[in-house]
């Protein structure tokens, strides 16, 4: 198989889809891999590293999706990769298609079979394409919230692990999850104050558990959401429904409620967020203020810590992304469901139910399970 790795274009996006050691692994099973230029050399993966994997140098993305059988990515296309897509090839990365009705549309125009990192699942029922990325999130939420609630930068001028004599700030984080894990060990090593909001009693359990105590846990209802947004310094939402659009649970009204010079962090921006007054923001122009509240809404924000964010995604992406060259995509994922449930659209046909549930009226899509659509 011919593998592209084109150059990512999303702003101050920095992430590169193959390693030179994942790449090296692609040629050591008998595929070409074609990276584009300075691909990864923004974060050190150097052309030369590139070459010395056995990787072959591209000039131009036209050139990589014009001759290779599949291409992986970080960051979901954008409209002109969309457009140079082909019916028979594979686009293997990160999709979140139920918020964006314009990509959606494109790839069902393109006919290519489009696998979604965020929607493959492992063993135990979770995400483990995803989990590497809601980690860094998760830990770069309460960074990006601690420096944002400094007075030059629009916050109230609170420390959140305050100092002797003086009360911690407070955190409210919604949802439980791989993000909310990683946002509290942050909040927690600084000293904060943390609560945590979700719908789960067994998780909010394994919390309590894993912090021996040492944050609180409440069970998420709107009167619990009213109650410790208002009190809070930081908001991290972090909740996910997966492949779907993230459900709305801070709406205009908690908002106004909140102290002035707050911070809210809506990580599930890539899923359309779940706050009523996000919108996606760039790391370029990564925030804005709406009632006295500071919204850090960046859509790639493990783009922010490429190298890093890089390693830990090709260290979850190589064995599903080896299985579809060495199988080929139709075979390696009727040979294995977790990988399966990856697939969004093929042939211009949806397959993942969250996807045309949110879209399929608007767009007058046609759906089939993921199984079905293969053997069409």
């Amino acid at each position: 198989m011919i593998v592209g790795v084109p150059k990512e274009i999303k702003n101050h996006e920095y992430r590169v889809g193959l390693t030179p050691a994942a790449v090296q692994e692609f040629v050591k099973c008998g595929h070409e891999v074609l990276v584009q230029t300075n691909a990864g050399a923004s974060i050190g993966f150097t052309d030369e590293l590139y070459t010395n994997a056995g990787a072959i140098i591209i000039a131009t993305p036209e050139e990589i999706f014009a001759k290779a059988d599949m291409i992986v990515k970080v960051k979901e296309p954008q409209a002109n990769e969309c457009k140079m897509l082909r019916q028979g090839q594979t686009l293997y990365t990160y999709l979140h298609l139920a918020p964006d009705p314009v990509q959606t549309q494109l790839l069902v125009e393109s006919g290519a079979t489009c696998i979604a990192y965020e929607t493959v699942t492992d063993h135990r029922g979770t995400l483990p394409l995803l989990a590497p990325m809601s980690e860094v999130a998760g830990r770069m939420s309460i960074q990006a919230g601690a420096h944002y609630l400094e007075k030059a930068s629009g916050g109230s001028g609170t420390l959140l692990g305050g100092v002797p004599g003086v009360a911690p700030g407070k955190v409210l984080i919604i949802g439980g999850g791989v993000v909310g894990l990683n946002a509290a060990k942050m909040a927690m090593g600084l000293g904060a104050d943390v609560t945590i909001l979700d719908r789960s009693l067994n998780r909010l359990r394994e919390l309590d558990d894993i912090f021996e105590g040492r944050l609180a846990t409440v069970f998420s209802t709107s009167e619990a959401i009213d109650y410790h947004s208002s009190r809070a310094d930081l908001v991290i939402g972090a909740v996910l429904v997966p492949g779907a659009a993230a459900p709305k649970l801070l709406n205009r009204e908690h908002i106004k409620n909140m102290k002035p010079g707050s911070v809210v962090v809506d990580v599930a921006i890539d899923q359309g967020g779940c706050f009523e007054t996000s919108k996606a923001t760039t790391h370029q122009d990564p925030v804005y203020i709406i009632d006295d509240v500071v919204h850090y809404c960046v859509a790639n924000m493990p783009g922010g810590v490429a190298r890093t964010s890089t390693m830990a995604l090709n260290n979850a992406t190589l064995s599903f992304g080896l299985a579809l060259a060495n199988k080929g995509p139709k075979q390696a994922m009727l040979d294995d469901q977790h990988l399966l449930n990856g697939l969004n659209v093929h042939n211009g046909i949806v397959t993942y139910k969250a996807v045309a549930d949110a879209l399929g009226e608007k767009l007058g899509l046609i759906y089939l399970p993921a199984a079905e659509a293969l053997n069409s």
